[in-house]
């Protein structure tokens, strides 16, 4: 019999983790994630899991470094100011090739910023931090699909041997909505036989090394002959990874002005579009569900056919320059961010009503 419970966004994190096989959870309290550690708190314990509230988001990225090493499938949460701590660990977890998710709650910046919702880290984690890494990035818009996709998350993670991130946002953590927990199964998976278990849990008895330096010494003994073969493997990786797109196309068929929007934004597109098609307006919606690797080949094929975009964001406008790059100055590219919240605060969100304006405007200046 199919559990349905009503939760919040956070909390759907946590039954995400927990049908995905989670063995422990590293964080560090910060608004507004905090649900996440609470549930982990609460749930892990009393499931012989573990939980460790660590001394700084610093911290909390280094031990799910360790965790990732024994091969457990471990994750860590946290929010903007908190994704600028973990920089210097998630480059290290990359050249490690450590598997393992992170969930980002986005709030508003720069610098402390508020303590509320925003989507203001679209470029800091799509572009990867220091040394030219890669992750992919799953972007949920629903209770359901955060708890799905850090199971998918979980998988990634696992099949390319490489972190990957749930970017989430203040609305959408803190929502409630119905939410199905259900054990999805991607596939099989390859043993972790590289994982540091000690020699005994090995079948051929050797001990296991895990580093990500990449001189001469930790190169050779991971199988590559020089630095350049290394970095060849991980370039070949990285393609690897862009198979795994994915994005969701809504009343898009015969569309001549689409909508972009990730995260809560794409809900209120998607009733904005509801409404201009009651006024024949012919608008429709991609989503992209990865934000790395993005839909570059879907929004050039529509600019090609003559269509025009309005990305909506809820910044100053990031997530609209891979929209720029992808139609390659062949299509007009409109934005609407979040100076267009209904409110002008940091409680301030956009709003149906306001797509719908820049939709008609839009319309208007076509027929001109």
């Amino acid at each position: 019999m199919v559990e349905r419970i009503l939760v919040q966004g956070n909390e759907a994190v946590g039954w995400g983790a927990l049908s995905a096989g989670c063995d422990a959870f590293f964080g560090y309290p910060i608004t507004p994630q905090n649900e996440i550690p609470e549930w982990f708190s609460r749930e892990f314990p009393k499931r012989g899991k573990i939980f460790v509230q660590s001394q700084s988001e610093i911290a909390s990225i280094m031990m799910v470094y360790g965790g990732a090493a024994a091969g457990f499938r471990v994750m860590t949460s946290t929010s903007s100011p908190g994704w600028a701590l973990m920089q210097e660990g998630m480059s290290h977890l990359a050249a490690a090739e450590l598997p393992c998710i992170i969930v980002l709650v986005q709030r508003g910046g720069p610098g402390q910023g508020s303590i509320r919702h925003a989507q203001m880290d679209y470029l800091c984690t799509t572009r990867g931090g220091a040394g030219g890494y890669k992750n992919i990035i799953v972007a949920p818009a629903s209770v359901q699909e955060t708890h799905d996709l850090v199971q998918l998350a979980f998988y990634l993670a696992d099949k390319y041997r490489n972190p990957v991130i749930v970017l989430s946002d203040g609305i959408l953590g803190l929502i409630r909505e119905s939410l199905e927990i259900k054990t999805m199964d991607f596939g099989p998976l390859p043993e972790k036989d590289w994982a540091v278990r000690g020699r005994e849990r090995h079948k051929d008895k050797n001990f296991r090394f895990v580093h990500s330096g990449v001189g001469t010494a930790a190169v050779l003994t991971r199988g590559y002959p020089n630095y350049v073969s290394w970095l060849e493997h991980m370039a070949d990786k990285y393609e690897q990874m862009e198979s795994e797109l994915k994005y969701e196309s809504y009343q898009a068929e015969d569309a001549e002005l689409f909508l972009v929007a990730y995260g809560y934004p794409a809900r209120v597109c998607k009733e904005a579009v509801n409404m201009a098609r009651t006024e024949g307006l012919k608008v429709g919606l991609f989503r992209p569900i990865t934000l790395w690797p993005f839909p570059y080949q879907l929004i050039k094929g529509k600019a090609e056919s003559g269509g025009k975009f309005l990305v909506v964001e809820d910044s100053l406008g990031l997530m609209v320059e891979d929209v720029r790059m992808a139609v390659q100055g062949q299509a007009e590219v409109h934005f609407l961010g979040m100076q267009s919240r209904h409110l002008p605060t940091d409680g301030g969100m956009i709003l149906p009503s306001r797509v719908l304006e820049e939709i008609r405007r839009l319309s208007t200046d076509e027929e001109r």
